[in-house]
């Protein structure tokens, strides 16, 4: 996809996440300046301008993105449509694809379990479409998150999130959606 496009799916989910009045034309593009969006916007230049062989200010944009709002993104991590970042502050993005819609919460880490210095895709994450992954999670080594699944706030997850699965724990196990919140017998 190109740039513009992903920007276009990112602006249209978060105003509908938002409950903004789904717009177009300019009143879609001037929503690139609301603060949640702003990291989103400049994660989406960095990944453009590293593509255009723009390695200096792709870095420069990538240095901006964490000065201000606080989220380091790898580089190299793949990310479709329709990010969603509410809040960045402490976020690490080290994964190796990040499917479409996927909500990213605070203080989340994706990324190797050891020092990586290579980017070695088995050693990252990928996260499917359609993810949830609540605030301070870790999500760490060559796992998959598959489609649909919600990782926990705080859960340390270090093996494979099945399609639909709710991830919660340290370390991180799966459960059914029916018993969470449910007392205990």
């Amino acid at each position: 996809m190109r740039t513009r496009d992903l920007l276009r799916a990112d602006l249209v989910r978060f105003r509908y996440l938002t409950g903004l009045t789904p717009s177009s034309g300019l009143k879609l593009w001037a929503g690139l300046l609301f603060p949640r969006m702003l990291p989103v916007l400049l994660v989406r230049l960095s990944s453009f301008s590293a593509g255009a062989r723009l390695a200096p200010l792709s870095q420069a944009i990538s240095a901006l993105n964490c000065a201000v709002f606080g989220i380091e993104v790898a580089l190299r991590c793949r990310i479709g449509p329709g990010l969603y970042l509410p809040h960045t502050h402490g976020t690490v993005i080290g994964a190796v694809e990040i499917g479409a819609n996927v909500s990213i919460y605070q203080g989340v880490t994706l990324g190797a379990r050891g020092l990586d210095a290579t980017f070695a895709p088995s050693h990252r994450p990928t996260i499917g479409d359609e993810v949830l992954i609540g605030a301070g999670a870790v999500v760490l080594g060559g796992v998959r998150v598959g489609n649909g699944a919600t990782v926990g706030a705080n859960a340390v997850v270090l093996a494979d999130v099945p399609d639909g699965g709710l991830a919660i724990g340290v370390p991180a196990r799966i459960v059914d959606r029916n018993d969470v919140g449910s007392a205990p017998s």
